[in-house]
């Protein structure tokens, strides 16, 4: 009788606490496959693991040498064993994508067509990673419950607000008092939420808002408040193409790449006119936004995970090779072992 095959170890990398909300759907698929996952950290993110979640020092991930390193960071620390993937760590905001070509990845795992037309343009020239569009891991329970019709207006009507950090991009100090005067006469409710690196003067002038038609929500996994609410308001924030994956509405403010799925607006005066031709749902606005949701996020079934470890698979069993080699990086791989605080062998 034949000995069963050795599980698989997975180490799952991040550098920031969203880390957690994006790799723990690939945790429970690595899991469910009979394979081990273990965490490491060099951010924020540590301190949120839960009962059953195994954390390694950089000794011990070299001793467990994990078959795949995966993560949702822009780089990753090219001593640890197996093959290196990246799944982004959320939509295309406005930021060329190309600027997370940084020649530490062996496999970029897309979210849908669009990403993956552009990604394998640039893999077809670089030479020195694999492509393979799979869906966005952090979405699997989302998408397993947004099934069906989408879900009438609320009465009163449910908006979140939400803004990105940078401040060339963020509206938050623009609508703000347009924020202030809209959620205080009860017709709509509002749900605020902010980047985790938002300027912290003003996640505290919001917060001040808060009275009984708007709240202040800290979640770090912001999808947790996709089903409470009926549209949402930004800016350029990555977080906005998630949302319009439930078929909502989203009204931004001088987007960085507006289009027919968006209402978008370029001064506060228009922020109110917007709010309500959004509640009103246009079918023309609702039919660009099931085109924009199919090109960026087709998959529906709440198997992205799934797919990211048969790429991984698929990776290794056709050599776990690219035609090139990766470029030198050695200033970025300073930088991290600086901050991890290793000088051994790669």
């Amino acid at each position: 009788m034949s000995e069963p095959a050795p599980s698989k170890h997975y180490l799952l990398y991040g550098s920031e606490r969203y880390a957690l909300a994006i790799l723990r759907p690939l945790q429970d698929a690595i899991r469910a496959r009979g394979d081990e996952a273990a965490w490491f950290f060099d951010g924020p993110g540590a301190e949120d693991l839960v009962e059953g979640e195994r954390l390694l020092s950089v000794a011990e991930v070299r001793a467990w040498r994990p078959i795949a390193v995966i993560t949702s960071s822009n780089a990753v620390p090219h001593f640890f064993p197996g093959v290196k993937v990246e799944t982004f760590h959320g939509f295309d905001a406005g930021k060329p994508r190309h600027v997370y070509v940084r020649g530490f990845f062996d496999l970029y795992c897309t979210t849908g067509p669009r990403d993956t037309a552009k990604f394998k343009e640039i893999a077809d020239r670089v030479g020195h990673f694999t492509v393979t569009e799979t869906g966005f891991p952090k979405l699997d329970p989302f998408m397993k419950e947004i099934g069906g019709p989408l879900p009438a207006v609320r009465q009163p009507p449910v908006i979140l607000y939400h803004s990105t950090f940078s401040p060339s991009w963020s509206a938050a100090a623009t609508l703000y008092e347009e924020v202030k005067r809209l959620s205080r006469d009860g017709r709509w409710r509002w749900i605020v939420t902010f980047h985790p690196k938002m300027d912290p003067a003003t996640t505290a002038k919001y917060k001040a808002l808060q009275n009984e038609y708007l709240s202040f929500a800290e979640n770090d996994n912001i999808l947790e408040l996709f089903p409470q609410v009926d549209m949402m308001c930004s800016d350029t924030s990555s977080a906005l193409n998630e949302f319009l994956l439930t078929g909502k509405p989203v009204v931004t403010f001088k987007n960085r790449r507006p289009g027919p799925q968006l209402i978008d607006i370029d001064e506060p005066a228009q922020f109110e006119p917007a709010i309500e031709r959004a509640l009103a749902r246009p079918p023309e606005l609702l039919q660009a936004i099931r085109d924009y949701a199919d090109a960026i996020h087709p998959y529906r079934d709440g198997r992205s995970s799934e797919r990211v470890l048969d790429a991984v698979d698929a990776f290794i069993a056709a050599g776990a090779r690219n035609p090139r080699r990766k470029p030198l990086n050695l200033w970025r791989k300073l930088k991290i072992r600086r901050r991890i605080g290793y000088w051994g062998p790669a």
